[in-house]
Protein backbone atom coordinates (compact mmCIF):
# COMPACT_ATOMS: atom_id res chain seq x y z
CA UNK A 1 0.00 0.00 0.00
CA UNK A 2 1.41 3.44 -0.89
CA UNK A 3 2.11 5.70 2.09
CA UNK A 4 0.85 9.28 2.26
CA UNK A 5 3.79 11.70 2.62
CA UNK A 6 3.52 14.25 5.41
CA UNK A 7 6.02 16.81 6.70
CA UNK A 8 6.02 17.87 10.35
CA UNK A 9 7.83 20.54 12.33
CA UNK A 10 10.12 18.86 14.88
CA UNK A 11 11.78 22.06 16.12
CA UNK A 12 12.00 21.82 19.91
CA UNK A 13 9.84 18.69 20.08
CA UNK A 14 10.76 15.52 21.95
CA UNK A 15 11.82 12.54 19.86
CA UNK A 16 12.69 9.25 21.53
CA UNK A 17 15.09 6.69 20.09
CA UNK A 18 15.18 3.33 21.82
CA UNK A 19 18.56 1.78 21.09
CA UNK A 20 22.23 2.65 21.19
CA UNK A 21 23.73 0.83 18.21
CA UNK A 22 24.57 1.71 14.62
CA UNK A 23 20.97 1.77 13.35
CA UNK A 24 19.85 4.01 16.21
CA UNK A 25 22.84 6.26 15.52
CA UNK A 26 21.83 6.67 11.86
CA UNK A 27 18.30 7.64 12.91
CA UNK A 28 19.67 10.23 15.34
CA UNK A 29 21.96 11.66 12.65
CA UNK A 30 19.06 12.03 10.23
CA UNK A 31 16.81 13.70 12.81
CA UNK A 32 19.36 16.06 14.33
CA UNK A 33 19.33 18.72 11.55
CA UNK A 34 15.58 19.20 12.04
CA UNK A 35 15.89 20.76 15.49
CA UNK A 36 14.26 18.02 17.56
CA UNK A 37 15.09 17.43 21.22
CA UNK A 38 16.32 13.88 20.81
CA UNK A 39 16.45 11.47 23.73
CA UNK A 40 18.14 8.12 23.18
CA UNK A 41 17.72 5.38 25.77
CA UNK A 42 19.86 2.23 25.94
CA UNK A 43 22.04 0.40 28.48
CA UNK A 44 25.06 1.45 26.40
CA UNK A 45 25.84 3.54 23.32
CA UNK A 46 28.41 3.26 20.56
CA UNK A 47 30.87 6.20 20.53
CA UNK A 48 29.29 8.07 17.60
CA UNK A 49 26.37 9.30 19.69
CA UNK A 50 28.56 11.70 21.64
CA UNK A 51 29.17 13.85 18.57
CA UNK A 52 25.54 14.48 17.61
CA UNK A 53 24.21 17.88 18.69
CA UNK A 54 20.91 17.99 20.52
CA UNK A 55 20.92 14.37 21.71
CA UNK A 56 20.44 13.47 25.37
CA UNK A 57 21.69 9.99 26.26
CA UNK A 58 19.84 7.98 28.90
CA UNK A 59 22.12 5.07 29.81
CA UNK A 60 19.59 2.62 31.15
CA UNK A 61 16.89 0.26 29.99
CA UNK A 62 13.77 1.58 28.28
CA UNK A 63 10.87 2.46 30.58
CA UNK A 64 7.25 2.93 29.41
CA UNK A 65 7.21 6.52 30.71
CA UNK A 66 9.97 7.42 28.26
CA UNK A 67 7.41 7.92 25.50
CA UNK A 68 5.50 10.57 27.47
CA UNK A 69 5.37 13.80 25.48
CA UNK A 70 7.17 12.33 22.47
CA UNK A 71 6.24 13.55 19.01
CA UNK A 72 7.91 10.48 17.47
CA UNK A 73 9.42 7.25 18.77
CA UNK A 74 11.94 5.06 16.98
CA UNK A 75 12.53 1.50 18.18
CA UNK A 76 15.98 0.57 16.92
CA UNK A 77 17.30 -2.15 19.20
CA UNK A 78 18.57 -5.60 18.25
CA UNK A 79 15.86 -7.13 20.47
CA UNK A 80 12.71 -7.85 18.39
CA UNK A 81 10.61 -8.41 21.51
CA UNK A 82 11.56 -5.03 22.95
CA UNK A 83 10.93 -3.31 19.63
CA UNK A 84 7.51 -4.95 19.45
CA UNK A 85 6.70 -3.89 23.01
CA UNK A 86 7.67 -0.27 22.24
CA UNK A 87 5.49 -0.37 19.12
CA UNK A 88 2.48 -1.73 21.01
CA UNK A 89 2.85 0.85 23.77
CA UNK A 90 3.12 3.72 21.28
CA UNK A 91 0.10 2.56 19.32
CA UNK A 92 -1.89 2.32 22.55
CA UNK A 93 -0.86 5.88 23.46
CA UNK A 94 -1.33 7.18 19.87
CA UNK A 95 2.33 8.14 19.52
CA UNK A 96 3.79 7.73 16.00
CA UNK A 97 6.36 4.92 16.04
CA UNK A 98 8.93 3.54 13.64
CA UNK A 99 10.31 0.04 14.21
CA UNK A 100 13.44 -0.61 12.17
CA UNK A 101 13.24 -3.49 9.70
CA UNK A 102 9.62 -4.30 10.63
CA UNK A 103 7.17 -2.24 8.61
CA UNK A 104 4.18 -4.11 10.05
CA UNK A 105 4.92 -2.61 13.47
CA UNK A 106 5.43 0.93 12.15
CA UNK A 107 2.86 3.70 12.11
CA UNK A 108 5.29 5.80 10.03
CA UNK A 109 8.40 5.05 8.02
CA UNK A 110 11.60 6.98 7.45
CA UNK A 111 11.81 8.14 3.85
CA UNK A 112 14.97 8.28 1.84
CA UNK A 113 15.89 11.96 2.24
CA UNK A 114 17.37 14.71 0.12
CA UNK A 115 18.08 17.88 2.13
CA UNK A 116 19.28 21.21 0.78
CA UNK A 117 18.73 23.96 3.34
CA UNK A 118 14.97 24.49 3.59
CA UNK A 119 14.34 21.90 0.88
CA UNK A 120 13.44 18.42 2.09
CA UNK A 121 12.47 15.70 -0.36
CA UNK A 122 11.21 12.42 1.09
CA UNK A 123 11.04 9.23 -1.00
CA UNK A 124 9.27 6.03 0.00
CA UNK A 125 8.45 2.78 -1.76
CA UNK A 126 6.17 1.63 1.05
CA UNK A 127 8.82 -0.84 2.16
CA UNK A 128 8.87 -2.58 -1.23
CA UNK A 129 12.49 -1.76 -2.03
CA UNK A 130 14.87 0.47 -0.06
CA UNK A 131 17.29 0.10 -2.99
CA UNK A 132 14.72 1.62 -5.34
CA UNK A 133 14.20 4.54 -2.96
CA UNK A 134 17.97 5.12 -2.85
CA UNK A 135 18.09 5.03 -6.66
CA UNK A 136 15.42 7.76 -6.90
CA UNK A 137 17.18 9.77 -4.16
CA UNK A 138 20.41 9.82 -6.16
CA UNK A 139 18.48 11.04 -9.19
CA UNK A 140 16.85 13.83 -7.21
CA UNK A 141 20.23 14.89 -5.79
CA UNK A 142 21.54 15.31 -9.32
CA UNK A 143 18.53 17.45 -10.28
CA UNK A 144 19.00 19.94 -7.44
CA UNK A 145 21.53 22.55 -8.64
CA UNK A 146 24.48 23.76 -6.60
CA UNK A 147 23.55 26.68 -4.37
CA UNK A 148 19.83 25.88 -4.39
CA UNK A 149 19.68 26.27 -0.60
CA UNK A 150 20.97 29.85 -0.95
CA UNK A 151 18.20 30.64 -3.42
CA UNK A 152 15.59 29.23 -1.04
CA UNK A 153 17.03 31.26 1.82
CA UNK A 154 16.89 34.42 -0.30
CA UNK A 155 13.27 33.76 -1.32
CA UNK A 156 12.22 33.13 2.28
CA UNK A 157 13.95 36.31 3.47
CA UNK A 158 12.26 38.45 0.80
CA UNK A 159 8.78 36.97 0.84
CA UNK A 160 7.47 39.64 3.22
CA UNK A 161 8.92 42.41 1.03
CA UNK A 162 7.09 41.09 -2.02
CA UNK A 163 3.88 40.85 0.00
CA UNK A 164 4.24 44.43 1.20
CA UNK A 165 5.02 45.81 -2.25
CA UNK A 166 2.33 44.12 -4.33
CA UNK A 167 -1.45 43.61 -4.14
CA UNK A 168 -2.67 40.04 -3.44
CA UNK A 169 -3.64 39.27 -7.02
CA UNK A 170 -0.10 39.92 -8.27
CA UNK A 171 1.92 38.19 -5.58
CA UNK A 172 1.79 34.62 -6.89
CA UNK A 173 3.13 35.68 -10.26
CA UNK A 174 5.83 37.81 -8.63
CA UNK A 175 6.96 34.94 -6.37
CA UNK A 176 7.14 32.59 -9.37
CA UNK A 177 9.00 35.13 -11.48
CA UNK A 178 11.49 35.82 -8.71
CA UNK A 179 12.26 32.13 -8.38
CA UNK A 180 12.66 31.75 -12.14
CA UNK A 181 14.99 34.76 -12.25
CA UNK A 182 17.17 33.22 -9.54
CA UNK A 183 17.28 29.91 -11.37
CA UNK A 184 18.27 31.62 -14.62
CA UNK A 185 21.15 33.32 -12.83
CA UNK A 186 21.99 30.20 -10.87
CA UNK A 187 22.16 32.16 -7.62
CA UNK A 188 20.29 34.42 -5.23
CA UNK A 189 19.75 38.01 -6.29
CA UNK A 190 21.68 40.88 -4.76
CA UNK A 191 19.64 43.51 -2.91
CA UNK A 192 20.07 45.88 -5.85
CA UNK A 193 18.80 43.22 -8.26
CA UNK A 194 15.86 42.48 -6.00
CA UNK A 195 14.87 46.15 -5.81
CA UNK A 196 15.09 46.36 -9.58
CA UNK A 197 12.90 43.29 -9.94
CA UNK A 198 10.26 44.62 -7.56
CA UNK A 199 10.35 48.00 -9.30
CA UNK A 200 9.59 46.25 -12.59
CA UNK A 201 6.74 44.28 -11.03
CA UNK A 202 4.97 47.40 -9.66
Amino acid sequence: MPLFPIFINLEGRRVLIVGGGHVALRKAERLSPYGADIFAVAPEFIPGFAGIPGVTLLERRFEPGDIDGAALVIAATDDPELNAAVSELCRWENVPVNVVDDIEKCSFVFPSLVRRGELSVGISTGGASPSAAQYIRRGVEQLVPEGFEDILGFLAAHRAAVKAALPPERRAGAYAGLFEHCMELGRALSEEEFEEYIGGAL
